[in-house]
C-alpha cells in the first residue's frame, strides 16, 4: 500500500480507476479492514441501544413525547456545535480523536446498563446519556467520515464509504431484532451493556492499525477564524455547495419516513405495527443494496447524484398513490436503494473534492445539514399529513426532492456552460450534459 504524503488538493471525483471494479476492494487495505470489522460490531450495539433507550423511556414515563425529547437531545448537539466539531477534527489526529469519542460512547452504554440493572435508573439519566452521546458525536461523526480517506486513499474512497453505509444498514437489520429478543428475555439493561461492550471492537481495531500505512494529511494549525474559513471554502466551490444543498433538500423533505410509514400502516392500510416493521425492513434491504451497488460503481459523478435524487423523489410520488399495501411495501426497496445512492454519492463527492486540511469542517457542515434535516422536516411533514392526508405528505416530499435535483442540475449546467444531450448508446438511452461548444460543433459537422 502506498504511504505517500497525500495530495494537498483532491482529484476530481470523476477520475476512473479500473481497480475499483471489485465490490469489496477497499477491504484489502488492512487498516480499513480493522476499522470495518470494529464498526460491524459497534453499529449493531448502537441500534440495540436505540431500541432499548426508547423502550426504557416509554416504560419510565408512559409518554411518547418523552421519547421524542430523548431523540432530540441526542441530535441537538450536532445542530448546535457540529461546525465547531469539524474545526476540532481538522486540528486533531483523527485516530486519537476516535479513540476518545468511541470510549466515551461505550462508557455511556455501560453506565446506563449499571443504573438499569440495579434498578436506580431515572428518566433524567437517559436524557443525560443522550446528551453525552450527542456531544461525542459532534467530533466522532466528522472524524470517522474524514478518517476513511486516510485509511484507503482517494482511489478506494467511494468503495470504502459505500461499504460503511452497507455496514450501517446491515446493523439496522440485525440490531433491532437482537434488541427485541434481549429486552423481552432479560431486560433493557443487558441491551445497554451489550452496546457498551460493543465499542471494545472498534477500539481494538484503532489500536491495531499501522500508522505508517495511513495516508498522511497535514493538520490545520490552531488559528482564529477557522470556522469562517471553512464556510467561505464551501461557498466558493459550486460542486460542494450545490451537493450539500441537494442533500439538505432530500433529507429535510424526502426522508421523513417515521412520520409517513407509521401513518400508511395505521391510517391508510389499517394493518398495524407488523406492516410498519415490514416497510422499514424492506427499505433497509433496499438501502443495503444501494450501498453495495455504489461500492461496485466506484465513481462519484454529479449526474449519478442528480439522477438518484430525481428517481428517489419520483418513486415517493408513485408510492403515495399506491392502491395496495403490497405494492407500497415493494416500492420501499427501490426508494431505499436510490435514497442510499444519494447519500453515498454526495458523501464521496464532497470528500474527494475537498482539500484534506479542510475535510473535517466540510464533512461537519454536510452532516449537520443532512442530519439536521429531520428535526426541521418532520414537523412540516406532520402538519401536511394532518391537514391534507399522508398521501399528500409523501407526494409533496418526493416532489420537492425531485424538483430540487432538476433545478440544481439546470443551475450547474448553466454555470458550466453545458447543454443536455439525449441519445442512444448500444441500444440504451444515454442522457448527459455536454459542453455547448462541442454540441454546436457536432451540429455544424452534420
Amino acid at each position: 500500500m502506498s504511504t505517500g504524503p497525500g495530495a494537498h488538493s483532491a482529484p476530481a471525483p470523476t477520475t476512473h480507476d479500473p481497480r475499483k471494479s471489485s465490490m469489496f476492494s477497499s477491504l484489502t487495505v488492512r487498516n480499513y479492514r480493522l476499522f470495518f470489522v470494529g464498526q460491524v460490531v459497534s453499529n449493531i450495539g448502537t441500534w440495540m441501544q436505540r431500541i432499548a433507550q426508547d423502550w426504557l423511556v416509554l416504560s419510565l414515563t408512559g409518554s411518547a413525547t418523552a421519547v421524542g425529547v430523548t431523540t432530540a437531545l441526542q441530535f441537538l448537539p450536532m445542530l448546535l456545535f457540529g461546525l465547531y466539531g469539524g474545526v476540532l477534527v481538522d486540528r486533531l489526529p483523527k485516530r486519537r480523536a476516535l479513540l476518545f469519542t468511541q470510549s466515551a460512547m461505550g462508557a455511556t452504554g455501560v453506565a446506563l446498563a449499571a443504573l438499569t440493572l440495579t434498578g436506580h435508573v431515572q428518566v433524567w439519566h437517559v436524557y443525560l446519556a443522550a446528551v453525552v452521546v450527542g456531544l461525542a458525536t459532534v467530533v466522532d461523526n466528522p472524524a470517522r467520515q474524514s478518517f476513511v480517506s486516510e485509511m484507503v486513499g482517494p482511489d478506494q474512497l467511494q468503495n470504502a464509504v459505500s461499504l460503511n453505509s452497507a455496514n450501517f444498514q446491515s446493523a439496522r437489520l440485525v440490531g433491532p431484532a437482537v434488541a427485541g429478543v434481549m429486552i423481552t428475555g432479560v431486560g433493557t439493561g443487558w441491551a445497554f451493556l451489550a452496546n457498551g461492550l460493543s465499542f471494545v471492537a472498534p477500539l481494538i481495531g484503532l489500536m491495531m492499525m499501522r500508522a505508517r500505512e495511513l495516508y498522511v494529511v497535514d493538520r490545520a494549525p490552531r488559528a482564529k477564524g477557522q470556522l469562517r474559513e471553512g464556510l467561505h471554502y464551501v461557498a466558493g466551490r459550486p460542486e460542494l455547495i450545490w451537493t450539500i444543498v441537494l442533500a439538505g433538500f432530500v433529507s429535510t423533505f424526502g426522508f421523513n419516513f417515521p412520520v409517513f410509514l407509521s401513518a400508511f400502516a395505521d391510517d391508510v392500510f389499517h394493518a398495524g405495527a407488523g406492516s410498519y416493521s415490514l416497510f422499514n425492513t424492506l427499505m433497509a434491504v433496499g438501502s443495503l443494496a444501494g450501498a453495495l451497488l455504489a461500492a461496485r460503481r466506484g465513481t462519484a459523478r454529479m449526474r449519478v447524484l442528480l439522477a438518484g435524487a430525481v428517481a428517489f423523489g419520483t418513486l415517493e410520488i408513485v408510492a403515495a398513490i399506491a392502491p395496495s399495501l403490497w405494492l407500497f411495501a415493494l416500492l420501499m426497496v427501490p426508494i431505499g436503494m436510490f435514497g442510499m445512492t444519494v447519500n453515498v454519492t454526495a458523501n464521496t463527492s464532497i470528500q474527494v473534492s475537498t482539500d484534506p486540511a479542510m475535510r473535517g469542517r466540510v464533512m461537519a457542515l454536510y452532516m449537520m445539514v443532512f442530519m439536521g434535516g429531520a428535526p426541521v422536516g418532520a414537523p412540516i411533514a406532520g402538519w401536511v399529513t394532518d391537514a391534507y392526508g399522508v398521501r399528500a405528505g409523501l407526494a409533496s416530499g418526493g416532489a420537492i426532492a425531485a424538483a430540487a435535483a432538476v433545478t440544481i442540475g439546470l443551475v450547474l449546467a448553466r454555470v458550466g456552460n453545458l447543454r443536455l444531450s439525449v441519445g442512444w448508446n448500444h441500444g440504451h438511452p444515454h442522457v448527459r450534459f455536454v459542453p455547448r461548444e462541442a454540441q454546436e460543433q457536432l451540429a455544424a459537422a452534420a
